[in-house]
């Protein structure tokens, strides 16, 4: 139960900064939860998690370890590249209503392969109807928005898509009433690969 009661966060501000204490504990070595069986026997009965964290499905970037946050603490969903769907946007509702959220953090990351391979279709002229597709059409504006023809088209893009992928949420029926009120917040972040930095933007 001890798990419970420390995931029990009332503000916004006090959620954002349990992770970036977190993600602190995490870039310099010191992780205060090894996810073992015994901390997750601790939340089986229930669960009040501060956060929904948004990310990418890129496997160099598991969301609970750069937080440094155990069990309980944090809901997570993960897509590429972060783009929202149908199924992404009623969790981030069901989070934020039905479990109490206060903190909605949408991560994204540096060398995104899904960027790049937008950035490579719509320089080549070739995007498929397909899944992926999907993705490519879903992540075009922030790229057009930086303009194909910047060097750093790709990397820019990742930050405009955080940008628009927040601003996005902050609209959503079940989420803006709760943002109006001060009772949650909606927040962009960027994770660099190298040096485990998250970089939350303003």
């Amino acid at each position: 139960m001890a798990a419970i009661r420390e995931a029990q966060i009332l503000t916004p501000a006090e959620a954002l900064s349990r992770l970036v204490t977190g993600n602190k504990r995490f870039v310099y070595g010191n992780p205060r939860y090894g996810h073992d069986v015994t901390q997750a026997a601790a939340t089986a009965g229930g669960q009040q998690p501060h956060s929904l964290v948004l990310g990418c499905i890129d496997s160099r970037v598991p969301l609970e370890a750069i937080f440094d946050q155990s069990f309980g603490s944090i809901c997570v969903a993960r897509s590429g590249a972060h783009v929202l769907d149908r199924s992404l946007i009623g969790s981030a509702g069901f989070a934020v209503a039905s479990l109490g959220v206060s903190l909605v953090v949408v991560v994204g990351h540096k060398r995104c392969g899904a960027v790049n391979a937008t950035v490579q279709a719509l320089r080549d002229g070739v995007v498929s109807d397909d899944e992926v597709g999907y993705l490519v059409d879903q992540l075009a504006p922030a790229v057009r928005e930086v303009g194909l023809d910047d060097e750093d088209a790709a990397e820019k893009a990742i930050r405009s898509h955080v940008i628009r992928t927040t601003e996005r949420l902050r609209k959503v029926h079940t989420l803006s009433e709760p943002l109006a009120a001060g009772r949650l917040n909606v927040v962009g972040a960027i994770y660099d690969l190298d040096s485990g930095w998250v970089e939350f933007l303003s």
